[in-house]
């Protein structure tokens, strides 16, 4: 079951797959301690993979399938300033950001942050300001 289902299910890059990781584990644990029939259980384990590959091909050739299943970006900082309205729907913090700009873009200043994004995966990705365009500053 491993082998069919994607590496990308396993790394749980979406919240898609960690769901699906955790419905799979759930399901065969009752299968193995026996409060459920073991085949037919697998079974189902397979068709859930497989719809899981089935969701990953339908969204690689459709974009609006894959914004529905996985979600989409959305960004939190735009030429230094917060975007405060998509970080409140999104429950992230000014301090939960610090915390990212330091781990991820060693930096404490808002100001040379270009562009952060809140990932489809969750994690939040820095474009720093190029050097000139500060100096303009």
């Amino acid at each position: 079951m491993m082998r069919l289902g994607s590496k990308r299910s396993l790394a749980e890059k979406t919240a898609f797959d960690a769901v699906l990781i955790v419905i799979i584990g759930s399901m065969l644990a009752r299968a193995i301690n026996g409060s459920e029939a073991f085949f037919p259980t697998l079974g189902t384990g397979f068709a859930l993979v497989f719809l899981h590959r089935l969701f990953g091909v339908a969204a690689y050739y459709s974009h609006a399938f894959g914004i529905l299943v996985k979600g989409k970006p959305v960004v939190l900082v735009q030429d230094g300033r917060l975007q405060r309205k998509n970080m409140f729907w999104e429950h992230i913090s000014k301090h939960d950001l610090e915390e990212d700009m330091r781990l991820d873009a060693n930096t404490e200043d808002l100001s040379k942050i270009q562009v952060a994004r809140l990932e489809r995966s969750g994690d939040i990705s820095f474009i720093k300001a190029n050097s000139v365009r500060q100096q303009a500053r």
